[in-house]
């Protein structure tokens, strides 16, 4: 399928959410380095985090392709309210900051991520059959990739054993963890009126079926799990470049460095 003459603007949409999204939950995941539950998830989330990164980059890299600017101002220089994140991957993991006293909840990062990367997993599932070639062809490479941190959130899901008459307060803490990560999760699949076009121009096939299907997705291993089913709230929406200022105090540290020396690489 050939793209439209409306295409660049819907395609630069969609590229800035999936750039935005994969940068920002990179970020959350990188500040639980040293600070995991035990070692193999220190290495395991940090594995996760650079997964993201480069995933950013790579999408980053196609906006710079199509004349958006450089990438590494893409990725550091763009102030909150032109980020197109989800307000779900921006979110503090818990109380105090990584620089000082971190006190971190694991269950709301094991939750966000749970319902960031089950939503991630769809839309790559369309965008591999993206009209737009690049993307089609990147999409392809980290599908793979996100599969497996896909297993990894699943299998900590069950270790969390909430079965009936299984530990209460890992049913209570994981319970909670999900209700926060809902609250926040309602502009995950949120399609603006113009976006519409994704689907007409085939950017990204069968968007407007997206949100429907993460839904019956996630709420199928929260009943598996016996935990109750949050609704989806839209508190801000990401999309249209409503943040929180926690996502302003996160950009400001990622971008210290290239703010001090412009000359370095990301």
């Amino acid at each position: 399928m050939t793209l439209q003459s409306n295409a660049p603007s819907l395609l630069h949409d969609l590229l800035w959410q999936m750039a935005d999204d994969d940068f920002v939950v990179a970020l959350r995941a990188s500040e639980w380095l040293g600070v995991a539950p035990h070692l193999e998830e220190d290495v395991a989330f940090s594995s996760i985090a650079q997964d993201e990164m480069g995933h950013a980059a790579a999408y980053y890299g196609l906006l710079a392709d199509l004349g958006a600017g450089p990438r590494d101002v893409l990725a550091h220089l763009r102030p909150a309210a032109d980020r197109r994140n989800s307000v779900l991957v921006e979110r503090q993991n818990g109380p105090g900051s990584y620089r000082e006293l971190p006190h971190f909840d694991w269950a709301y990062a094991l939750a966000r991520h749970y319902l960031y990367d089950t939503f991630e997993s769809l839309r790559l599932d369309r965008a591999v059959q993206s009209s737009y070639g690049p993307l089609a062809e990147l999409s392809r490479s980290i599908r793979r990739e996100e599969h497996y941190h896909l297993l990894h959130h699943e299998a900590w899901l069950r270790a969390f054993e909430v079965e009936r008459g299984a530990d209460a307060d890992a049913r209570r803490r994981l319970q909670h963890g999900f209700e926060r990560a809902f609250a926040d999760a309602g502009d995950l699949a949120y399609t603006a009126p113009w976006q519409s076009g994704w689907q007409h121009t085939g950017i990204l096939p069968d968007a407007a079926s997206l949100g429907a299907e993460w839904l019956e997705r996630v709420t199928a291993r929260l009943v598996a799990l016996n935990l109750d089913v949050p609704a989806a709230a839209l508190f801000r929406n990401g999309r249209i470049g409503q943040h929180t200022p926690e996502l302003d105090a996160i950009l400001g540290d990622a971008s210290e460095v290239l703010r001090l020396e412009p000359a370095a690489a990301w």
